[in-house]
């Protein structure tokens, strides 16, 4: 079963150039970036507080951070942070933040930050254990009534238009059939004879399948049959073949653990994208550089955006 993402919606990393904007702004206000109470101070630099919350920032906005140990960890994000004080007061002694620039950017910033709040919220709202068991009866429902087979099989290989080395294949496959008759134990022979490695030591077991997960000779064949039932030889891609079923059933559907994580995926992006659908309705949006003509078709819209997942 597969719960899929709504289309058009694709999951966008976050920049860290963006809220890096706001933070430089914050870092430079004479307290710490998120005091809180009982939040540890680390470090100062040059006066300016650093406090443990502030570095659980930096790390969720630093990006993919290298493997380290939980203390070369905390060394790291707090020269993260002292660097981003630093620089970021060099650059407001230079009258940087005063640029059109600047203010453009740190407008977009924070325009960027409002969306990604807004989007977390209205995703972690929709994600209720109702709506996810809602979401899993009807995925299940449409699981289709497709049959699966457990089955077992020796193979003896034959390479690739070498016809004298398939008809010793085939031979060997057919006095194995003639032992199988006699009532000798398949999974017992397969760990003797089969040419197929994880056979010998599973006794040529394959598990469950279904029809599209094997090649199309070898499922006609096993599909054909009843549990308990051995095949005449069977040619493929990979040589000949002696297929017994074990058992047959409906394909079983996964558990609801199993696809959690797919389905509150499912749920949050679908719920953020029925947002950005709604309010892109409800809006005017006019193109300057590209004026429409009234027969003109709609263009297609971008991708709505994502809040990026928690971590």
């Amino acid at each position: 079963m597969t719960i899929s993402v709504p289309a058009g919606f694709p999951v966008r990393p976050r920049s860290v150039g963006f809220v890096a904007s706001i933070l430089a702004l914050l870092v430079l206000s004479s307290g710490p970036l998120f005091a809180q109470d009982k939040d540890p101070l680390v470090a100062k630099v040059n006066g300016v507080e650093v406090h443990q919350s502030d570095l659980a920032v930096a790390e969720d906005e630093a990006g993919q951070i290298p493997p380290m140990s939980p203390e070369a960890k905390q060394d790291y994000l707090v020269q993260f942070v002292a660097d981003m004080i630093l620089v970021s007061k060099a650059a407001q002694d230079k009258k940087f933040a005063d640029t059109p620039d600047f203010k453009r950017k740190l407008e977009f910033a924070r325009k960027k930050l409002l969306m990604e709040g807004l989007l977390q919220s209205v995703g972690k709202e929709a994600l209720t254990d109702a709506e996810m068991h809602k979401v899993y009866d009807e995925a299940i429902k449409q699981v289709s009534e497709e049959k699966e087979v457990h089955a077992r099989h020796i193979l003896f290989r034959t390479p690739a238009g070498d016809d004298k080395s398939s008809k010793e294949a085939e031979d060997k496959v057919k006095a194995v059939i003639a032992r199988l008759k006699k009532g000798e134990d398949f999974a017992k022979v397969a760990g003797e004879v089969t040419e197929d490695p994880s056979g010998k030591a599973n006794g040529g077991d394959l598990g469950y399948f279904t029809k599209d997960q094997m090649v199309p000779e070898f499922a006609e064949a096993a599909f054909k049959l009843d549990a308990g039932q051995i095949s005449d030889p069977v040619k493929t891609q990979f040589g000949w073949h002696v297929i017994k079923v074990e058992d047959k059933r409906a394909k079983q559907p996964p558990k609801f653990e199993d696809v959690k994580p797919q389905i509150e995926n499912f749920i949050v992006r679908k719920a953020q994208a029925e947002l950005v659908t709604k309010l892109r309705a409800d809006a005017k949006i006019e193109r300057m550089d590209k004026p429409a003509k009234a027969e003109d078709k709609p263009a297609t819209p971008a991708p709505a955006p994502a809040a990026p997942a928690k971590k």
